[in-house]
């Protein structure tokens, strides 16, 4: 029974972290080097992130730069945040590589705003399938008689709060960020 709590709980704490880390990668109009994390430059035919090949800081609010190791690694950098999803367009001097953010407009925004909201709903749709795959385990194991009904209905009650825990943390995610969205 322990275990089952145990590994319901490990798997919640991990859905959390998964909406963590989605919420740290969008970006809010300030430059964030999180932006870079998914951006892979093929560097002598492997797939490398871009931290490993250079040094990215924020030098204004809204600017990112992208300093390489290496000189000759700048085009193949340049060519790889061009490539990517994150929709900004870089400048390079042939030795750093500048990224501006734009300002947000009021509805990208308000259109973010949804976005987060939806991740927090998907995670904590997630948090709910692991309670009713835990509970499915443990009236199977009332089933077999490994534990009492007294066992079942704490066990069922633990896991209900663990399941409002982690449903709170993701709402107080989604809240924080859509603050930090509608900043100006």
């Amino acid at each position: 029974m322990k275990e089952v709590l145990k590994t319901a709980e490990s798997k919640m704490q991990k859905t959390i972290s998964v909406l963590k880390e989605e919420y740290i990668e969008i970006r809010a109009g300030r430059a964030n080097p999180n932006v870079l994390n998914k951006v892979m430059v093929d560097y002598y035919g492997a797939p490398t992130p871009i931290n490993q090949l250079a040094a990215v800081a924020v030098s204004e609010a809204r600017v990112l730069t992208v300093q390489p190791w290496d000189p000759s690694v700048c085009r193949l950098i340049e060519k790889a945040i061009q490539t990517s999803d994150i929709g900004i367009n870089p400048q390079s001097d042939g030795k750093i590589i500048r990224m501006v953010f734009p300002a947000l407009t009021e509805d990208r925004r308000k259109d973010i705003a949804k976005d987060i909201s939806k991740m927090a709903e998907e995670g904590k749709v997630a948090v709910r399938s692991i309670r009713r795959d835990a509970m499915d385990k443990l009236k199977v194991m009332k089933k077999d008689g490994d534990i009492t009904e007294d066992d079942l209905k704490t066990a069922e009650k633990k896991t209900q709060d663990l399941t409002d825990k982690y449903c709170k943390e993701a709402d107080e995610l989604c809240s924080t960020k859509k603050k930090e969205i509608m900043e100006l």
